[in-house]
């Protein structure tokens, strides 16, 4: 059972607490703060014990969402209605920020109430809630469209080439009584992480890709929605080999309102959307990436003058012309000795600068379109440089988004909604590859 819930910012501040038990006083809060940024490292413990405490927590739309507990329950159980409790915020608020949580404090402690009773808990699901929710929520707008540390931000390209509002999906899920005043659409994400490792003569040594489906629905009734997807697509490693023009992936799991009684023939996703956002699939591409690396990188690293390093990067985007990469940010390890550093870029609306504390290079470029090529040189001054200190540079780490691309070729064919809505419904698809592990050795 749970002793007690609360809400932290990343910075401390206590946003939300409920006692359910009376057994632990307020001061815990402090307690487990304290315990979370004594630890080194950016990845603490989700259970830690302080005495006969115990506290798990989850960090979502960077902040901590703890529950504590004197008894020793599932901690699985306790994290999944953590995650579970951070989705139904983030429906019914519209986003999941710091600000978006202080504006709306009534209506999460309205949910809290339903959703717990005496440390026990009771439902977690929207369609029973939206019926005893009555607070009405005070939406405030994302950051941006492809802030990916809220993946679920939804709103994309659809088949005919229109692109929804970024704040079309961050708004709260439609209410049960009628007054929402707000459209019937719904959303659908496919969103790709990228792990990437290219040795230094170029060649593919490591990939990985994980997948996922996501929608987010505000349609008031919907008693089925079918999802096609690519009917040439593969599922496993023994299915597939010597061809290139098929989709594959090595496994899929699916949500478990989710009917599979089309998938294995018509490749068809069957199911009945709640209002607010569930991922309907997860899938996952091993060892292997069946297009090309949408980055190649040429670097030339030599020493010039007594104590100076020349870093020479070319970068190649091999996307598509029309596809473009936003947000690249390329790291470079530079020696330990550095103290300062000189560039000359390509282009001006790219920045670099050297990071003292990291002992690295960063080299950031907002757009990158397909099958351009960007370089920059940095003269690195390094005190006492020595052969030894050019092999400090390096290996090259990189992160981005390619907004309209997935990289297993993974596709929506249609978006059917039965029965058919009465009045206007909308229905939206993304595509978004983002990459936070794409590391090129020098």
């Amino acid at each position: 059972m749970i002793s007690q819930i609360f809400i932290l910012s990343s910075k401390g501040d206590h946003l939300i607490y409920k006692d359910f038990r009376g057994e632990a006083s307020k001061d815990s809060i402090n307690v487990f703060y304290e315990m979370v940024t004594a630890l080194s490292g950016d990845q603490p413990p989700v259970v830690m014990t302080h005495k006969d405490h115990h506290f798990i927590h989850v960090r979502q739309g960077g902040l901590y969402w703890v529950a504590s507990t004197k008894t020793n329950p599932s901690p699985f159980t306790i994290i999944e209605f953590l995650n579970r409790l951070a989705a139904l915020t983030k429906d019914y608020c519209g986003s999941l920020s710091e600000k978006s949580v202080r504006m709306n404090f009534a209506l999460i402690y309205e949910l809290l109430d339903e959703m717990v009773d005496f440390g026990y808990i009771q439902t977690t699901s929207t369609d029973i809630l939206k019926n005893f929710i009555q607070t009405e929520a005070v939406s405030s707008k994302p950051f941006s469209l492809f802030d990916l540390s809220n993946v679920g931000l939804f709103g994309a390209e659809t088949q005919q080439s229109k692109v929804a509002p970024s704040v079309a999906a961050s708004r709260p899920i439609m209410s049960s009584r009628g007054e929402q005043g707000g459209k019937n659409e719904i959303f659908v994400d496919v969103i790709e992480r990228l792990s990437v490792v290219i040795g230094s003569n170029g060649v593919l040594m490591k990939a990985d890709i994980q997948g996922e489906i996501r929608i987010k629905c505000f349609l008031p009734t919907c008693s089925e929605m079918r999802i096609g997807l690519n009917e040439e697509l593969n599922i496993g490693k023994s299915q597939l080999k010597g061809y290139s023009s098929a989709v594959r992936v090595d496994e899929c799991r699916f949500h478990q309102a989710v009917k599979l009684d089309e998938f294995d023939t018509f490749r068809i996703l069957k199911v009945c959307p709640s209002q607010g956002e569930q991922t309907v699939m997860q899938y996952q591409l091993c060892d292997e990436l069946l297009c090309a690396p949408p980055f190649q990188l040429f670097p030339s690293v030599e020493k010039d003058y007594v104590n100076r390093v020349l870093i020479f990067l070319k970068l190649r985007c091999d996307l598509p012309p029309k596809s473009t990469a936003l947000n690249v940010s390329i790291t470079v390890p530079v020696p330990k000795g550095s103290v300062s550093m000189s560039q000359e870029l390509s282009s001006p609306d790219q920045t670099a600068e050297l990071q003292p504390k990291s002992k690295a290079l960063l080299w950031e470029i907002p757009r990158f379109p397909g099958g351009a090529q960007l370089s920059a040189l940095f003269k690195v001054d390094v005190p006492g440089l020595s052969s030894a200190s050019l092999l400090e540079v390096g290996p090259v780490s990189m992160s981005f988004e390619l907004p309209k691309q997935t990289c297993t070729g993974l596709q929506i064919r249609f978006l059917r909604l039965s029965p058919t809505q009465t009045g206007l419904s909308q229905r939206w698809v993304r595509y978004v590859t983002h990459s936070d592990s794409y590391t090129i050795r020098i």
